[in-house]
């Protein structure tokens, strides 16, 4: 369980990434752009990736919706550009498992950096799917791309 200051300071830096978003614009440069809508909230985003030397060399998107789904985003972006494809993978599982733990499981900062904010999410069934939005877009986007095998 997260403590009151450590919640606080979880939504510092969701508000931080919302308000000042990391990579947002789509750019030129990309081998495969995706567009995902959650459904439940309408929050949709639309993301390019440029995958260069088995590197994640940009990650460029588009989102409108709630601060968590485009915080996430923001992210998605510090974590995987600049990583090789797979670093980028074992980031997204570790989000993934983080998120599907419904608040139990414990964050790996040094993987997860900002992303550990998110960990106070999990205990939210329904916002769930608006941190996951731009992760699971990446990942089609990357597979889309040839980046996964």
């Amino acid at each position: 369980m997260t403590s009151p200051d450590l919640d606080a300071l979880y939504q510092e830096i969701i508000l931080d990434h919302y308000k000042n978003p990391h990579g947002k614009g789509l750019r030129d440069a990309y081998e495969a752009e995706v567009h995902h809508v959650n459904p439940t909230c309408g929050d949709e985003v639309t993301l390019r990736v440029h995958v260069q030397d088995g590197k994640v060399a940009d990650v460029s998107y588009d989102a409108l919706g709630c601060s968590i789904s485009q915080a996430s985003a923001s992210v998605l972006y510090d974590l995987v550009v600049g990583k090789t494809v797979d670093e980028a993978m074992e980031i997204h599982e570790e989000f993934l498992k983080l998120m599907q733990g419904k608040g139990t499981v414990e964050p790996d900062e040094e993987v997860l950096e900002d992303g550990i904010a998110f960990a106070g999410v999990a205990k939210f069934p329904a916002r769930i799917k608006c941190a996951l939005l731009s992760w699971m877009a990446w990942k089609d986007a990357t597979v889309q791309a040839g980046g996964e095998k």
